[in-house]
């Protein structure tokens, strides 16, 4: 009867996954993990290294994708980029966006939206707690017109009007073949 008893009560107090310390295993452990958790839209909580910072911070994210850096090789061999960035909701930052906006002030174009070098988390959570922070809309383009064909004079202002500072381009002065003061 006792050793019921235990079982019972070691399945009710086991709470979730354990912290998870990302010095301690494979950096595809890691990435495995936060997939699994951004596919079932599981919160994770995060003790995250900013560089430049002294001191960590634990905060807890809703990731959206991983993404990779661009390679940069540089002219004496050096490879720089290719680093996984985690891009994330942070409820954290959601909160102090909340505070700041009681008291008044203007966070008008601000998100909590963050990202994450992923050799910047020391250690993580993965929790069953769903997502409860709205992510920014997408950012919508408008279809480019289509150029016109043959006339040539069309095309020119076709282009000009693509951009809108050169629309209104006028000369200063009247320009002649003559003038080389323009020359490249």
């Amino acid at each position: 009867m006792a050793m019921l008893n235990w079982l019972w009560w070691a399945h009710r107090t086991n709470k979730g996954d354990p912290m998870k310390l990302t010095s301690r295993q494979t950096t595809r452990k890691t990435l495995t993990d936060l997939y699994r958790a951004a596919d079932h839209r599981w919160a994770v909580t995060i003790t995250y290294l900013k560089p430049g910072e002294p001191e960590p911070t634990v905060r807890t994210i809703e990731i959206s994708e991983l993404r990779t850096s661009a390679v940069k090789i540089t002219k004496t061999g050096e490879v720089r980029g290719g680093d996984i960035y985690i891009h994330a909701m942070c409820r954290l930052r959601a909160a102090e966006l909340a505070q700041r906006q009681a008291a008044g002030e203007d966070t008008k174009g601000e998100t909590a939206a963050r990202e994450f070098a992923l050799s910047g988390i020391l250690s993580y959570t993965v929790h069953r707690i769903g997502y409860v922070l709205t992510p920014p809309a997408n950012t919508t383009y408008e279809p480019t017109p289509k150029a016109p064909a043959h006339d040539e004079q069309a095309i020119i202002r076709f282009e000009l009007e693509r951009d809108p500072d050169d629309a209104d381009y006028q000369p200063r002065r009247k320009l002649t073949q003559t003038d080389t003061d323009l020359a490249a």
